[in-house]
Order: structure tokens, then C-alpha cells, then sequence
């Protein structure tokens, strides 16, 4: 019988390289996400629960888009009884992707709600050439 490649092997590019890796030794969490592709642009969400829209940073430098986004302690006092386990995430996501140069900046869109935030990155009409010859005088 034929071994089947592992799954993460699958999605081993620039989109998914830590996809499977949910916590950083730093405390950082990577926000699930989801995207797809086609021929329009991709469209991107991400999953950041108990994240509020104005601790959200989003950011396509180089082709590189990044998600960071911090989440804050909830304040409460406990006058009976004490907290036994909080599995409330308090910190920061952050995650970055390669999504090429054929992306239209000025036309990306994005929204927040109940903790998704969706990103529409429209290609550009026209993609710049991937080689280009150059005539030697």
C-alpha cells in the first residue's frame, strides 16, 4: 500500500507554512483563517474572538498582507469563590502571508463582525509582466 504524504505537506506554501501551529512561544496566538482565491482576488477571513474592531491592524507591505490584533483582560472581582480555569485568550494574533505584488491596495476592502474579519484583495486588471527582455545596444 502506497504511504499517503502527510497533511500539513499539503499546504506547505507561503499561505500556510504555520497554518497547523496555533500558539508562538511568545504567547501570540495565530488567528484560524480561512481564503480562496479567484480570478478577481482572494478573500480572506480570520478568526479573532473577543477582539474589538479598533485593536486591529491590517497591513500589505512587500506582498506580505499582516493581521495583528490585541485582546484585553476582562476586569472582574470575585467576592465568593475563586476562578478554578479562564481559557479566555488575553494577548495578541498576529499572522502574515504572501499574496504576491498583483494586488489592486487601493482597492482592498475590510470588515469586522462577531469576531470575523473579512478581507477582499482584488488583483490588479493588469499584471505586471513576469520577465521582461532587455535588448542590449
Amino acid at each position: 500500500m502506497k504511504e499517503l504524504a502527510p497533511f500539513n505537506s499539503l499546504f506547505d506554501d507561503a499561505f500556510f507554512g504555520d497554518f497547523f501551529r496555533g500558539r508562538r512561544g511568545s504567547g501570540e496566538m495565530m488567528p484560524a483563517i480561512d481564503v480562496k482565491e479567484d480570478s478577481k482576488g482572494y478573500h480572506i477571513k480570520a478568526d479573532l474572538p473577543g477582539v474589538e474592531k479598533d485593536d486591529i491592524k491590517v497591513t500589505l507591505n512587500n506582498g506580505v498582507l499582516s493581521v495583528t490584533a490585541e485582546t484585553h483582560k476582562e476586569e472582574s472581582e470575585e467576592k465568593e469563590g475563586k476562578v478554578i480555569r479562564r481559557e479566555r485568550h488575553v494577548g495578541r494574533y498576529s499572522r502574515s502571508m504572501s499574496v504576491g505584488r498583483d494586488i489592486d491596495p487601493a482597492s482592498i476592502k475590510a470588515s469586522f463582525e462577531n469576531g470575523v474579519l473579512s478581507l477582499d484583495l482584488p488583483k490588479l486588471e493588469q499584471q505586471p509582466p513576469e520577465s521582461t527582455h532587455i535588448r542590449i545596444e
